[in-house]
């Protein structure tokens, strides 16, 4: 259980008209009993795409104790978006010619650290990039010097639960081998969070993984790792 932010219906406002059971893209609302109902906690991202669909405003997004989302589970499968993939990529070429492309480096989806699962197989034996997700604008290269053959979380420890991420990674240390990991942030303060939360989630974990944090500039620059 995590504090998160979930669906709250006010059974009392609820008419029952159901136009919120196909805005939820998760499928986490049914009508029970002539009433919207939230079906399971762990069907709800807590996003609130329902809310503009209620007429009767009976819907609303609180913070509360609730299970952790299950991007699995939810919509008999999981909102196309979240489904878990895993693909092949080859090394990118190096060439500056204007003729050729890079190729993405990425080899797995998704990279949202609230919707990994982390027992992913493709977070097995990996080299485990945690991203702030500001980096890869400001870093020309990101695919090529830090992608390339990692697999990767991405999160903002300013906007979202940084307790979240410090759970969450502690259970990914513990439960997929990883074999390193590299913290990639942005030079501005508030993205330390990020390095903080994967600091207590591998003590937290007891494990011995090698550590590495890179810090990268509002130019784009590396200024450190």
């Amino acid at each position: 259980m995590v504090i998160r932010k979930i669906v709250n219906i006010n059974q009392e406002k609820c008419d029952g008209c159901g136009l919120c059971v196909p805005a939820c893209a998760e499928g986490a609302i049914k009508i029970i009993n002539g009433k919207a109902a939230l079906a399971a906690d762990n069907l709800c991202d807590g996003l609130g795409d329902c809310l503009g669909d209620c007429p009767q405003e009976a819907i609303s997004i609180i913070e509360r104790e609730a299970d952790e989302f299950d991007a699995i589970k939810s919509n008999h499968g999981g909102c196309p978006g979240s489904k878990m993939m895993s693909f092949n990529t080859s090394p990118s070429t190096t060439s500056t010619s204007k003729e050729e492309t890079q190729k993405s480096q990425l080899g797995q989806w998704p990279v949202q650290l609230k919707l990994v699962p982390v027992t992913a197989s493709f977070f097995q034996n990996a080299d485990l990039l945690i991203t702030a997700d500001c980096v890869p604008f400001a870093y020309a290269d990101y695919h090529r010097d830090f992608l390339a053959r990692r697999a990767v979380v991405i999160g903002c420890p300013k906007l979202d639960d940084l307790q979240h991420y410090i759970d969450k990674l502690t259970d990914l240390f513990n439960l997929s081998s990883i074999r390193s990991i590299t913290v990639l942030r942005m030079e501005v303060p508030c993205c330390g969070g990020i390095v903080t939360a994967a600091h207590q989630a591998l003590k937290a974990s007891g494990q011995d993984i090698p550590f590495r944090e890179v810090s990268i500039s509002i130019c784009g620059e590396r200024i450190i790792g």
